[in-house]
């Protein structure tokens, strides 16, 4: 009954933040929200059983992925106002691509039927429980000794897509200027550093340092004077 309860509270609260990632104006807000929905999702898997993807959702994603969108936005200076001004011209292009994809989506929900066999793959034991194995263990297992290969292959191929969008991001600016290691190492201490003598109660005046000038103080404007006004007494 309570993990009832709490897989519905996570589900209510993961789809409420979901939408709200989508229709949050601030990007700020939606990396938050996104945040949120991570978390959420997290507890879902807790709930499942799943507790190695449950920390890799929250380690990875939320501790690397969702930092990292999150500064990013917050240290670009973006205009919003100005993406925002072509938004009635391309809204029935993009009306037409949301069409096109919920016409594709409502089809494969329509077409698809479960396989005769499912039902008994869903009472399937856990693989490793024979050997009295975690889900963490087993997966492990399947992972770094089953199909060690194929996860190093996977590493490298992300490694190279790393590289590769570094090198066309890469841009040659003029002017910048680059550290050059062979002359650091070879300059002399007598080229680098100046030794000064500096008498006990000496002053930057008495070692050839100069402060520049204030500049001269405005003398406040005089307020005028008030007014005095008389007062006559008369009779009537």
């Amino acid at each position: 009954m309570l993990a009832a309860i709490a897989f519905y509270v996570f589900a209510a609260v993961l789809v409420a933040s979901a939408a709200m990632v989508v229709t949050a104006r601030n990007p700020v807000h939606s990396v938050l929200f996104l945040i949120l929905a991570f978390f959420n999702a997290a507890g879902l898997f807790l709930i499942a059983g799943a507790e190695f993807l449950a920390m890799i959702l929250v380690i990875v994603y939320v501790g690397a992925v969702a930092v990292l969108f999150l500064f990013v936005v917050m240290m670009l200076d973006v205009d919003f106002a100005r993406l925002r001004e072509g938004f009635q011209r391309y809204a029935p292009i993009g009306f037409a691509v949301g069409l096109v994809l919920f016409l594709e989506l409502a089809f494969v929900l329509w077409a698809w039927t479960p396989a005769p066999e499912a039902g008994g793959l869903r009472m399937y034991p856990q693989p490793g429980a024979e050997a009295g194995l975690s889900n963490t263990e087993a997966l492990a297992r399947v992972l770094y000794t089953d199909n060690v290969l194929l996860f190093q292959a996977a590493g490298v191929i992300l490694l190279i897509a790393m590289i590769g969008a570094i090198v066309l991001t890469l841009r040659e600016r003029p002017g910048t200027r680059r550290q050059v290691i062979a002359a650091q190492l070879a300059r002399v201490p007598g080229e680098t550093v100046v030794l000064r003598q500096v008498p006990t109660g000496a002053g930057l005046k008495d070692l050839g340092i100069l402060r520049p000038p204030l500049p001269p103080a405005e003398e406040p404007e005089a307020l005028p004077e008030p007014e005095h006004h008389g007062h006559g007494g008369g009779h009537h």
